[in-house]
Order: C-alpha cells, then sequence, then structure tokens
C-alpha cells in the first residue's frame, strides 16, 4: 500500500512538473515560493520525501511480484520530484537485488559478507568479503570511481528516539495521504501560510470567503485546496 500510495504520489508530483514547466522539485518549490505558481490551480509545496525498506528480503518473500512493479517505479523515475528510496538488506542475493534495482540505485554501501558474489551484487566490485566485520564498511557514491572505506557510527536508541520526536513536530503524520510541507511556524504550517499569503497578496478575490478560507486553516494548522472546498463546499 506504501509503495503504491508513493507511485500515486510520485504521477501526481509529475503532472504538477508539467504543468509548472519545471524540470525537477527544486525548481517547481522555487516556483512556488516566488508565488508564480497558482495554489488554487492544485499546486503546492513538495517536500522531500525518503522510503526506508529495512529488511528488503523479507518484503520480497512475501510480497514478490506485488512490490517488484512499483518499487521498480520509483525507483526508475522518483528521484527528480523529491522522491528518495534507502533499500537494505542482510541477503545481498541476485534473486533480490535485481538488475532492475541495481541500476537505478546509484550509491551503495556494503559492510562485511561472505563472498566475492555477494560483493559484486552490491558493489559491481570486490573487497566486502575482505572487510574486518563490526562498522567496518564500504561506502560507493554516485560520484566516486571506486568504494571508499569508512567507519560506520553507532547509533544509540535514545538518539534515534530524539530524531525521530524531532520529526514529529516537522512532518504531518498523515503525509502519504496527504503529501504536503506541513513544518509547524507559529501553529501553523509552512503550506498553510503559503496559500494564506497568496490569498492576502490576491485582493481580487472575494474578502468574505477569504477570510473564511484563512480561519479553515488556522483551525486545521495546514492547508491545501481540498480542505477548502470541503470545508466550505
Amino acid at each position: 500500500n506504501t509503495l503504491n500510495s508513493l507511485c500515486r504520489e510520485m504521477d501526481k508530483r509529475y503532472e504538477l512538473l508539467k504543468n509548472a514547466m519545471a524540470r525537477n522539485i527544486k525548481e517547481y518549490n522555487s516556483k512556488f515560493v516566488s508565488k508564480t505558481l497558482n495554489p488554487e490551480k492544485g499546486h503546492m509545496f513538495l517536500p522531500y520525501i525518503v522510503l526506508v525498506i529495512d529488511e528488503f528480503a523479507d518484503l520480497i518473500m512475501t510480497s514478490g511480484k506485488e512490490i517488484e512493479t512499483p518499487l521498480a517505479r520509483l525507483a526508475q523515475l522518483s528521484r527528480a520530484v523529491g522522491i528518495h528510496l534507502i533499500i537494505a538488506t542482510q541477503r545481498p542475493s541476485v534473486n533480490i537485488i535485481t538488475w532492475v534495482i541495481k541500476a537505478n540505485v546509484p550509491s551503495r554501501v556494503a559492510f562485511t559478507v561472505s563472498s566475492q558474489i555477494d560483493s559484486q551484487t552490491i558493489l559491481w566490485r570486490k573487497w566486502a568479503e575482505d572487510l574486518l566485520g563490526g562498522w567496518d564498511m564500504l561506502y560507493y557514491p554516485t560520484w566516486a570511481m571506486d568504494p571508499e572505506r569508512v567507519q560506520w557510527v553507532l547509533v544509540e536508541t535514545s538518539e534515534v528516539e530524539a530524531v525521530v520526536n524531532k520529526l514529529k513536530l516537522t512532518v504531518d503524520p498523515d503525509i502519504l495521504s496527504n503529501m504536503q510541507d506541513n513544518t509547524i511556524v507559529d501553529g501553523v504550517s509552512k503550506n498553510a501560510w503559503s496559500i494564506m499569503e497568496w490569498y492576502q497578496w490576491d485582493q481580487d478575490e472575494d474578502s468574505e470567503i477569504i477570510e473564511k478560507a484563512i480561519e479553515v486553516v488556522k483551525q486545521a494548522k495546514k492547508g491545501s485546496t481540498s480542505l477548502i472546498q470541503r470545508k466550505l463546499g
């Protein structure tokens, strides 16, 4: 469900980019912030989204074909619209990490593996089988000619909780169903402020309905065209 939801979000974002004549999310958001895109026509500030799959092999074994198609689409197309993937597995075999996934996930990380074949599956290179274990790892970013050997860091549970708690203050929990930038500023989300500022800037609109719309946005602490349409008919 999450993968299919992200595919729908990706398609929606490409449609927004096409209508805005923007090549990527950075150009699109710049146009929105500069008020050259009208929120009344469905435009909104687009946040970056990161999908993390903790154990990819288990997902493949339990869901199989159901997830291969949406995941392949996301791997090939989603970067331009600000949707990024992090895929992790302890079983780096060729039937788990397929050619489509390998070709479209450019940056790689490998910890100690048991054979050269596993290392080549992850990195297109050997060497991961010679790592010392623990936090010893190879990092192979898109721009590098060869993997770089680095020391990974241990992240304690308390640190993870601190990051998650911080994100809870800045990210809408319903992000998959209503994806927009909901960074809270003075009790109102950033996207809501953008819409309110647009309404205040466009003085040709009817003032009474504008005041009602602003009140709806303040009460909901977020704003979108669909929210205002539902509340005000």
